[in-house]
């Protein structure tokens, strides 16, 4: 039960926003978790700022799990969502944050995991 909120500096296109995602999909198996499961949101034309001042070009990437990862696939995970968003959207690595929130409770479909 994966959920990958991408709060970006861009509005994206449909081609570029369905490429992101289909990406996305595809890395979420770094965390071995199933792309079935996996849900994805954007949140475009966010306002971003680093260091005191606004980026051009930024991201905000909250991963959020059912149950927890591994240190060592969590840092893989970040180098794929930065590859990801640095292809597709221009986007440098160093202009983004990635954070992971593990949950103990998820639920779907009116039931709980």
């Amino acid at each position: 039960m994966p959920y990958i909120d991408c709060k970006l500096t861009e509005t994206l296109d449909e081609e570029k926003r369905e490429a992101v995602k289909t990406k996305l999909g595809r890395a979420i198996s770094i965390l071995h978790k199933p792309e079935s499961y996996l849900m994805v949101g954007f949140t475009e034309g966010y306002a971003l700022y680093f260091a005191g001042k606004k980026l051009e070009k930024g991201a905000y990437v909250a991963v959020s799990l059912f149950g927890a990862a591994s240190a060592s696939d969590c840092e893989k995970m970040t180098a794929a969502v930065c590859d990801i968003l640095e292809e597709e959207l221009g986007i440098p690595a160093r202009a983004v944050y990635v954070t992971y929130h593990p949950v103990e409770n998820w639920g779907w479909d009116g039931a709980n995991f």
